[in-house]
């Protein structure tokens, strides 16, 4: 997507090899044109895979997973960091590791909003290694739900992501790949 490319040039930080920082108009500060154009992608993109609910991780997954599932007018679920089983003691539940954050979290997803009829398309903001978008499919299976494939803003293509969904057999669409950083550099792939 030439816009986001454009917009990662010119406005996002390496801060180093592995963490780009891209706060201005995805994750502190979100561009709703530039997430309604993101939306229209990957919606073209899965146009065909019969896809039922969209879903993405709490928090700056929100706002392309919104705008993909308002081009394929179908529903958004959300799965969560923090649970709460006082208001909803039914939830699927998975530990994964946020590699930026560098700590373990409780996924959770309610069991009231996905099942084994949804075909499920996952919409996140970056893809590095993989560990959040596994986590969300390990939810999915629970529910015994179908994924319909994954969606990012940008891949980290130099990092293990891709090929471990790649061998679930999970599609993958990147919107933006980068194929090397150090700080204060980035370099895209074609």
């Amino acid at each position: 997507m030439e816009s986001l490319k454009k917009r990662i040039l010119a406005e996002g930080q390496a801060i180093d090899a592995d963490i780009l920082k891209v706060d201005g108009f995805i994750n502190h500060q979100v561009d709703p044109v530039l997430m309604t154009e993101a939306g229209k992608e990957f919606a073209n993109f899965f146009a065909d895979k019969g896809v039922t609910k969209v879903v993405t991780i709490e928090s700056s997954g929100i706002a392309p997973a919104m705008m993909t599932a308002a081009a394929l007018n179908v529903p958004m679920v959300i799965l969560k960091k923090q649970p709460s089983k006082k208001l909803n003691p039914k939830l699927y539940q998975t530990e994964i590791s946020s590699f930026t954050k560098e700590i373990s979290y409780e996924l959770t997803m309610s069991q009231e909003f996905i099942g084994e009829n949804d075909h499920v398309l996952i919409i996140d903001d970056f893809l590095a290694n993989g560990e959040a978008a596994t986590g969300a499919i390990r939810l999915l299976r629970f529910a015994h739900a179908t994924i319909a494939g994954v969606g990012v803003l940008i891949e980290k293509s130099f990092q293990p992501g891709r090929k471990k969904l790649e061998e679930q057999g999970i599609e993958v669409c990147s919107l933006v790949r980068i194929a090397k950083m150090e700080t204060n550099h980035i370099e895209l792939m074609d």
